[in-house]
């Protein structure tokens, strides 16, 4: 009888520690939400890398750039990683939003693609551009086409420009802002579109093989880590942002991405 009791008692413990192992596997949770390429894609890649330091990530993808802000400042995920950070700075200022850069990964060079035309100069006058509607990758958008010298932008708009602070077309261009992720299905029904990376990727389009014309390689729009203020250097963050900032990245990118279209920062 004792020795069934020994038996059982062995058995509880083993039990009720392994359980115990399992909560606090689950516990150590990290959710960050992207949109699909190449947030996702570079996230999935570093998955079996944290779970070599105990943490489990999970990866809840979006496909806008709303979404996985309000999910973030609500505590529904823990990071975010689709955005650059002068729209993360917007969307603080503009939604009263708490949100802080917890580390740069890429950036993603923006770029004006056409299906009508195959050279900037074959633009034909008072051709239709479509932009992002959003307030930073709108002014992105106009200040990349005032860098090719199609208009001329109101001294000292910057990245809040709209197509009303437009102080000379002489092209007579005419603009259409829709949504960031809508940009590629409508390339074929206006004359040209400047698309960001993380859609233009996914649509096949190759910045320096399919763009018109191209952000340069200084540019400051640079892909970040977003997580709640106070919350940078947390453990798992910063294992997550080390996990990214790594050589395997690199590789991928430099395998995947040959044309430009992802560019490292570190």
């Amino acid at each position: 009888m004792k020795k069934i009791s020994s038996i059982l008692l062995i058995t509880l413990l083993i039990t009720g520690s392994l359980f115990a192992a399992g909560a606090k596997e689950s516990a150590n949770v990290l959710t960050v939400g992207a949109t699909p390429e190449p947030h996702a894609t570079f996230l999935n890649l570093i998955v079996d890398d944290l779970a070599k330091e105990g943490i489990t990530l999970k990866v809840v993808e979006f496909t806008d750039y709303v979404t996985p802000n309000k999910a973030l400042e609500d505590g529904q995920i823990d990071a975010n990683f689709f955005q650059h950070i002068p729209y993360l700075e917007s969307f603080n200022a503009e939604q009263g939003y708490h949100l802080a850069n917890a580390g740069g990964i890429h950036i993603e060079p923006i770029a004006l693609y056409s299906r009508k035309v195959n050279a900037l100069s074959s633009l034909p006058a008072g051709a239709t551009i479509a932009i992002p509607n959003d307030p930073t990758n709108g002014g992105r958008a106009l200040l990349l086409l005032e860098s090719a010298g199609l208009i001329e932008l109101k001294a000292g708009v910057g990245i809040t420009a709209t197509p009303l602070d437009i102080a000379s077309n002489p092209k007579g261009l005419k603009f259409k802002e829709i949504e960031a992720a809508s940009l590629p299905r409508v390339l074929g029904d206006v004359d040209g579109a400047v698309i960001n990376g993380n859609y233009a990727i996914p649509a096949g389009l190759k910045a320096n093989k399919d763009g018109l014309v191209i952000e340069g390689a200084d540019s400051p729009y640079v892909n970040v880590i977003a997580v709640r203020e106070g919350h940078e250097r947390d453990a798992n963050i910063v294992a997550l942002v080390k996990a990214l900032q790594s050589q395997k990245i690199k590789n991928y990118v430099s395998e995947n991405y040959p044309n430009g279209e992802v560019v490292v920062v570190f």
